[in-house]
């Protein structure tokens, strides 16, 4: 069984990289085991670098896999997680091979076309069936917000398309779809959340708003 679950700001900020108390981020995270059914010492996580580096990881692996912007897995009772605050959160996952990845996909890294990227690997290293994978995208700063420079915009227009921009305005997870259906993802095992990290009010960090904020994570484990 394959479960997974999006934390919120009410459940701390659960980055040590962001100049907060580390004890305080360590008590954040031994938090989620109990509230999430998550075996905490296991955790698998990553330096993100917004990169498109993509690591395989096993219990022997190190508990944080340095320059690396997606984790993928075939090993139970090993949760990975991605840490974010606008960029995008992604989880995959095969419930037939019992494959996970975890995915940070930010604007470089999607420029960078990390979610296909991992999603190829999941199928060239552990046999997954493209149309078997499912797509999780967390709560992320959306088009409604993510205002860019015009040279950004022209590099969406060029190399991705014009629909994927309006005024400056960029569809970073439109991108990230369209990846994934061209290697033949189903469009209806593509799931994006509609909450925008930056203008919902909902209860996730956003670094457009606060450049001082905390993380929130998405984590993903085989039972």
């Amino acid at each position: 069984m394959i479960d997974y679950f999006f934390t919120t700001a009410s459940d701390g900020n659960i980055a040590y990289h962001v100049n907060d108390d580390e004890n305080l981020v360590t008590n954040n995270r031994n938090l989620l085991e109990n509230k999430y059914n998550i075996n905490i010492k296991n955790l698998k996580y990553m330096n993100q670098t917004h990169g498109c580096n993509i690591e395989i990881v096993t219990k022997i692996s190190n508990k944080c896999l340095d320059d690396c912007d997606a984790i993928i897995t075939n090993e139970k009772d090993l949760p990975l997680m991605v840490m974010v605050a606008d960029c995008i959160p992604i989880l995959m996952y095969d419930e037939k091979e019992e494959v996970i990845a975890a995915v940070h996909a930010g604007r470089n890294s999607t420029f960078l076309n990390i979610a296909q990227k991992t999603a190829k690997l999941m199928i060239e290293k552990f046999n997954c069936d493209a149309k078997n994978i499912n797509v999780k995208f967390g709560p992320s700063i959306q088009k409604c917000c993510y205002e860019v420079s015009h040279d950004l915009e022209n590099i969406v227009i060029s190399n991705f398309g014009k629909e994927f921009t309006h005024n400056r305005y960029i569809d970073l997870q439109g991108i990230n779809k369209k990846q994934l259906l061209q290697i033949g993802i189903k469009e209806e095992n593509i799931d994006i959340s509609n909450i925008c990290t930056k203008c919902s009010r909902k209860d996730y960090f956003s670094f457009r708003l606060d450049n001082n904020c905390g993380r929130f994570a998405a984590v993903i484990t085989i039972n």
